[in-house]
């Protein structure tokens, strides 16, 4: 494979590549990924570009429940929840209908415009379907937030389901290339993730897919990645960095660094130049002090805690978006 000049030139080109509607090649991508810290802030300013044209400084806010925890029949390695893994996570079948909504408040006064929903398990029962749509007519009644459902591998008859009740936006996650699945989990299959999106999208639902890098894959898992997302046409984009929990098969994994991090967020960027980048799970313990940083790339945060681990206090990611000189987008359907 030809080694790609890291050159501020060439950073300017992938910008002017993803303006154009154009993708990287894989020597490119790789190019990104392999570049030294010393090229770091070019690249991101060749990123910036491509994100100030099509987002301005607006950066949008999302909000997780954890709407049914733990004991999941899946052996994802990263995970928590699942029942492969030794963890004193919180277990608890689906809340109900108040709890939900109620949450759903919250993320309003977390200046949330997107609020999501999100269940452990392979897939969600059609009596714990009623149960979420019940909440989210409910929701949609009452706010002007943009639900997001995740609640796992789905029927096109269940996303039609979603659709009719206002659900905006169903997530499932790629996590990682088709090459690297079986390294992550056993217990279904990388095809199984993308029927469920493209279930999603005809359904009419804006489908939401992304991944957690730090597993262990390459620079060309990463960009196959990317690439994979820009052939599904996901709209939301959610870039998780591992979280190595205790008791998990990746507990002990520890191959990130923050300036790395923002090296995939920008290869993303330029890869999917007009879709949501949400800086996602372990952004705290990657990016650390450079979480700023990282919505020069990205266009969007989660607010709050994840499923399983800690977040940020929600006012300290308001003054971050502040201090940057870029504006919460409000909620707006």
């Amino acid at each position: 494979m030809l080694k790609v000049e890291e050159t501020t030139a060439n950073w300017e080109k992938f910008a002017d590549l993803a303006l154009e509607g154009k993708p990287l090649t894989k020597e490119q991508a790789i190019s990104v990924l392999s570049s030294s810290d010393e090229s770091l802030l070019p690249l991101l300013n060749a990123a910036y570009r491509v994100r100030k044209h099509y987002f301005g400084k607006k950066v949008k806010l999302n909000m997780i429940i954890n709407a049914k925890s733990g004991l999941c029949p899946e052996n994802c390695g990263y995970c928590a929840q699942s029942a492969y893994a030794d963890t004193n996570v919180n277990k608890y079948a689906l809340l109900d209908k108040d709890t939900l909504v109620s949450g759903a408040r919250e993320a309003m006064n977390r200046k949330a415009g997107t609020y999501c929903i999100v269940m452990s398990g392979r897939g969600a029962t059609n009596r714990e379907l009623d149960k979420v749509i019940d909440a989210v007519e409910e929701i949609k009644a009452e706010m002007p937030l943009k639900i997001c459902a995740c609640l796992g591998i789905l029927s096109s008859e269940q996303t039609n389901r979603l659709k009719e009740a206002g659900v905006d936006r169903y997530n499932h996650n790629i996590n990682t290339s088709k090459g690297h699945h079986d390294n992550v989990t056993t217990t279904h299959s990388y095809d199984h993730r993308v029927k469920t999106v493209e279930n999603v999208k005809e359904s009419g639902i804006s489908p939401c897919s992304g991944v957690i890098v730090g597993m262990g894959e390459s620079h060309e898992d990463v960009y196959d990645m990317a690439a994979e997302l820009r052939r599904i046409d996901a709209d939301s984009i959610p870039v998780n960095f591992l979280y190595s929990v205790p008791g998990t098969k990746m507990e002990k994994m520890d191959e990130l660094d923050p300036r790395y991090c923002l090296k995939v967020l920008a290869l993303f960027r330029l890869m999917n130049p007009t879709k949501e980048i949400r800086i996602s799970g372990g952004r705290e313990v990657n990016l650390r002090s450079l979480q700023v940083m990282g919505l020069y790339a990205a266009n969007s945060i989660f607010v709050g805690d994840y499923l399983t681990t800690d977040g940020a206090e929600s006012s300290a990611d308001h003054r971050m978006i502040e201090d940057l000189g870029f504006e919460i987008e409000e909620c707006a359907l």
